[in-house]
């Protein structure tokens, strides 16, 4: 006896070896029954479903009502009160900046590395306050102490970080230098937050204003400021730099401050930095700004107001959220142009010298920045209380709007 390995096996006899034929598979069609397959139940149906569709409502009850349908500024007024509604109403909607002003600033900031809060905020008054608007009257709002901020707030799109660059000692001459080629008739000087540094950037702050005085000395200057953690003295520093308006803003209603702003800021903080402005150097003008519609109430925005008087604020600006980027918190409400007006009409009469209130008013608003300035300039004319001189500006302003807004022969 003996064995074959396979191979040899495979050598003498491949058929032996050979795999039997795999059965050829079968393609079922997709309707097709397996008829080794049970067949599937038939479909139950309850009991009357088919006939109350049969005999519900029709397309034409739906898109028929007994009301009669909205016209396009109920729509849109419908629209605005949705929380949340990303659709911006009518009134809030902007021309892109474009201008032979705005291509000349923008190629100077480049030139000279400087940066404003109108691109770095998203400014939707940019081109008008660039290009001078219906009164001619150009102005520009500067961040100074670079573009990264060492704070967090939730409405704000500026870049931020804990360890920002070193600030550039050039910059207050560079700044100096830009303005007075600009040839502008009002300066916002604004900053980020630089809590990183000893000084909070007070000092920077009052050299860039003693600087702008030597080379521009023609120019109003408004100083929007940070809080300086609510240490006084640095407050006083810069109130006594050579500016013509201390701000500061208090952004939102005391009840919302947490939930909007940084946590190193606080609505008390705010009050107290505007208050010591005031006092320790009563011929400046003081001015702050209220956002709305991030889910505040008429009753604590009354008393903000009240607040911001009782803190001898001169200025108050209302103006309207909008959000920046889908990460930032959202609008809670989109308000009128009617709600806005109700509020300017209090401000007036809770005695502020100059009350600004619309939906695209901002802190540095343009049409503020030239009533401002009229405040001023005639003041030091006729060196006139700054309550009187605003009333008579104002007086001018409204014949001046009239007569623009009369029909034509």
């Amino acid at each position: 006896m003996f064995s074959l390995s396979l191979r040899s096996a495979a050598r003498l006899c491949p058929a032996a070896t050979r795999a039997a034929p795999k059965p050829a598979a079968r393609r079922y069609l997709a309707t097709e029954i397996d008829g080794d397959q049970p067949a599937r139940p038939e479909r139950r149906v309850r009991a009357g479903f088919a006939e109350r569709v049969k005999n519900g409502p029709g397309f034409g009850d739906f898109v028929q009502g007994t009301s009669p349908p909205l016209t396009p500024a109920q729509a849109l007024e419908k629209a605005a009160s949705i929380p949340g509604n990303s659709r911006l109403p009518r009134w809030l909607k902007t021309d892109i900046p474009v201008g032979a002003n705005v291509s000349r600033i923008r190629k100077t900031l480049r030139e000279l590395k400087l940066h404003t809060v109108c691109e770095e905020a998203r400014c939707p008054n940019m081109g008008e306050c660039w290009g001078g608007g219906k009164h001619g009257t150009a102005t520009a709002t500067i961040m100074i102490m670079g573009d990264t901020c060492t704070r967090g707030c939730r409405f704000c799109s500026v870049k931020t970080s804990k360890t920002p660059g070193a600030l550039d000692a050039n910059e207050p001459d560079n700044v100096a230098r830009a303005l007075a080629a600009w040839g502008l008739d009002y300066v916002v000087l604004t900053s980020v937050d630089r809590d990183d540094l000893a000084d909070f950037g007070a000092a920077h702050f009052a050299h860039t204003v003693r600087s702008i005085r030597e080379q521009a000395p023609q120019l109003m200057i408004e100083c929007l400021t940070p809080d300086f953690q609510g240490q006084l003295p640095l407050v006083e520093q810069v109130a006594d730099s050579g500016l013509d308006v201390f701000a500061h803003n208090v952004e939102t209603v005391e009840g919302l401050q947490r939930m909007v702003r940084d946590y190193r800021a606080n609505y008390k903080q705010s009050m107290s930095v505007l208050e010591h402005a005031k006092r320790h150097k009563p011929t400046l003008l003081t001015k702050s700004s209220i956002m709305l519609g991030v889910g505040e109430t008429d009753a604590e925005v009354l008393q903000t107001l009240r607040d911001l008087r009782a803190a001898g604020v001169d200025i108050v600006t209302l103006g309207q959220y909008m959000r920046p980027t889908k990460r930032h918190m959202k609008v809670h409400e989109y308000v009128t142009p009617e709600k806005f007006a109700h509020w300017e009409h209090v401000g007036k009469d809770l005695g502020f010298v100059y009350a600004a209130s619309g939906p695209l008013v901002r802190s540095s608003y343009k049409a503020g920045e030239f009533f401002i300035s009229e405040i001023l300039r005639k003041r030091a004319e006729a060196g006139k209380a700054m309550r009187n001189v605003a009333a008579e500006v104002a007086a001018q302003e409204r014949k001046r709007t009239n007569a623009e807004s009369a029909p034509t022969a």
